[in-house]
């Protein structure tokens, strides 16, 4: 197995002392896992991708810890690659919050087998593809997300998923039903020389805490 320093400059990624000790400690943490997913939510344009071949950093970094894991106890999910609609904002519509109800359940077994996945946009939109973070969202102990602060807040990618997993939350908040992601950890690892890089963290911790995940505090860092 190579070590942390051989997978960062393998992916062309230079990091400070700091950091370096942050992500072994994030991926010592991980290893306990049977189940991890990360989500990776930074983009990049076509002609840099295809010509220069660039990839986001946060990506990178996603795929070193990929590497460490093993991809065959840690998924890699890129989440600027896949279609996905904006949230409808059900929790205040003229008819009242019914976000999550049980009619809001994405019928489709092979999308959604464990039936947690309810979101009405997924059922307005046969095209959606929230369905491939859900899918192994629910599978695993762990679910890291990735990306980039920008403009003073995480990506815009990172926001439009957040307010789509609504439901999630909306689920036992309001509806009075099982929280259905107590057990799974979660972290926040988001890039950028951002002057509110570190208050981004605070915030979407408290978002994870609030949705009714487990933050873990090796899990998140900028």
């Amino acid at each position: 197995m190579r070590s942390l320093i051989q997978l960062l400059e393998a992916h062309n990624l230079t990091v400070d002392s700091k950091f370096k000790k942050q992500l072994e400690k994030a991926i010592k943490h991980l290893e306990t896992k049977d189940k991890v997913l990360l989500l990776t939510t930074s983009n990049r344009g076509e002609y840099l991708i295809k010509e220069l071949k660039d990839k986001p950093k946060s990506t990178r970094i996603a795929e070193v810890i990929q590497e460490r894991l093993g991809a065959h106890k840690c998924t890699l999910v890129d989440v600027s690659k896949l279609k996905i609609y904006s949230c409808e904002g059900n929790v205040s519509g003229i008819d009242g919050n019914r976000c999550g109800v049980r009619d809001a359940k994405l019928k489709d077994e092979k999308k959604n087998p464990s039936g947690h996945h309810r979101c009405w946009a997924s059922i307005n939109n046969e095209d959606d593809e929230l369905w491939k973070v859900s899918l192994p969202l629910f599978q695993s102990q762990a679910v890291v997300f990735l990306g980039s602060v920008r403009w003073g807040q995480a990506n815009a990618i990172y926001q439009k998923l957040i307010e789509r997993l609504d439901w999630i939350e909306n689920r036992h908040t309001t509806l009075g039903e099982r929280n259905i992601v107590q057990d799974i950890e979660t972290g926040f690892i988001f890039l950028g020389q951002n002057w509110n890089g570190l208050d981004v963290v605070k915030t979407q911790k408290q978002v994870h805490q609030f949705y009714g995940f487990k933050p873990v505090d090796v899990l998140y860092f900028n």
